[in-house]
């Protein structure tokens, strides 16, 4: 497989050095991209990054994932407009470790293969490189005017930043360039990659390798994944989409992925899964056909779950899915564990009532009227509750005056009402 091409075509390629193409076409290739170890989970604003490096082992090269171990106790300036909060060693060593997990279940680091990924951090040669060494063997090979040029710095300095732009960050693009020298020396490291923003810091990592010691080295990024509404991708009301499911539940990463648009659908499936090409043509072809279907959608949040948290994990967001807008039985609403519970109905009108009306039981028509407001009035409850209309925990209500009990609560903590066919009400017994 041709590595250039297969971005080419998903829609991941922004630029390149040229000589890039042919070298990755003429040998096996060491490239390294940098992740900012600032959390101890990757979110989706990674993972155009992360496939890169799975596309490029996929084609027979070697990826060498960067933690910004030293530099992200600095700060990048690129695209930012206030300095960044600096982290421990023992922060950074946490972080590294949570961000290998996940990054495992992409790139193959356990093999015998001479591509096998590999994990590096910058701190480890960057803790014991004193000032003086730095500038001398560093410092000395880049102008200050080179380095004012870069759109990076000039952004911050022409105003877009309240404090200017400190010294420390100034050194950032020093310091990322020379990790590019130090694995193009011990790594044989001669590509790396990264966003489209990072294009001035990847540059001045090849200026300083043809200025140290005039080895090779070539820059290749992805542009920025943004929404077709022209809005960040990733980010929700709530923050962002985590791939570790104690920040994000797998159930609303699911739901993230199957809520995108359709022309937004088009260009993720591409980006964001390996599914081939033609494989691709298929599905979109299938949605041309029947856009209601939203067959795109589907088939991406199935790839990109189950490949970042398990096809365990996929069929229970499907099915959890269902007992919001779907046919779905009780059985499957008791299965939902706790988080995932309160994430499928995180919209719905909530109430508390305490844990001790429950205890010798309390009749239905009095707790859903007069200790949790969901029906307006008594007579309302009977009506519906006769026609069939009402259901506790996705089970029909028989009678108003059922006694509710310890016995009914999901999870030891909460009911379902359903009033209606859309209607949702949950309540927690504390």
């Amino acid at each position: 497989m041709n590595f250039v091409e297969e971005l080419r075509w998903r829609g991941m390629l922004h630029d390149m050095m040229p000589g890039t193409e042919e070298l990755l076409n003429k040998e096996q290739v060491s490239a390294y991209l940098g992740i900012d170890p600032t959390a101890d989970s990757l979110h989706i604003g990674h993972l155009c990054g992360v496939m890169m490096l799975r596309h490029l082992q996929r084609c027979g090269h070697k990826p060498l994932a960067l933690i910004g171990g030293a530099t992200g106790m600095i700060g990048d300036p690129s695209g930012k407009s206030a300095e960044r909060n600096l982290l421990t060693e023992d922060i950074l060593r946490h972080n590294q470790d949570a961000i290998k997990k996940q990054l495992a279940k992409f790139l193959d680091f356990e093999s015998d293969a001479p591509n096998r990924a590999e994990l590096v951090n910058n701190y480890d040669w960057m803790k014991e490189f004193t000032f003086l060494d730095f500038a001398r063997e560093v410092g000395k090979h880049i102008t200050v005017n080179y380095m004012m040029a870069k759109d990076s710095v000039k952004k911050r300095l022409n105003g877009e930043a309240r404090d200017g732009l400190s010294f420390t960050e100034f050194t950032y693009q020093l310091l990322q360039g020379y990790d590019y020298v130090h694995l193009n020396r011990t790594k044989g490291c001669k590509l790396q990659m990264g966003g489209s923003d990072q294009w001035g810091n990847i540059t001045t990592g090849t200026e300083l390798i043809r200025r140290t010691n005039g080895g090779e080295a070539y820059a290749l990024t992805c542009p920025l994944i943004t929404k077709a509404d022209g809005g960040k991708f990733g980010k929700t009301e709530s923050g962002n989409v985590w791939l570790d499911a104690k920040y994000t539940t797998p159930y609303k990463f699911y739901q993230f992925w199957l809520n995108v648009s359709d022309s937004d659908a088009e260009r993720y499936i591409k980006i964001f899964t390996s599914l081939t090409k033609e494989e691709i043509n298929d599905l979109t072809a299938q949605q041309d056909e029947a856009p209601h279907l939203r067959t795109l959608q589907k088939r991406l949040a199935k790839e990109v779950t189950i490949m970042v948290h398990s096809e365990e994990a996929y069929n229970a967001a499907v099915e959890a899915s269902n007992i919001l807008f779907g046919n779905a039985t009780s059985d499957a609403l008791k299965k939902l564990d706790e988080d995932t519970l309160l994430a499928v109905f995180e919209g719905v009108p909530q109430f508390e009532i305490s844990r001790d009306l429950l205890a010798e039981g309390t009749k239905a028509i009095d707790l859903f009227v007069d200790n949790a407001a969901v029906f307006p009035s008594k007579g309302e409850m009977r009506k519906m509750v006769q026609s069939g209309g009402v259901s506790i925990n996705k089970e029909k209500l028989a009678t108003f005056d059922q006694l509710i009990t310890f016995a009914d609560l999901l999870n030891d903590k909460y009911l379902l009402v359903q009033r209606g066919k859309k209607n949702y009400y949950l309540i927690t017994a504390k």
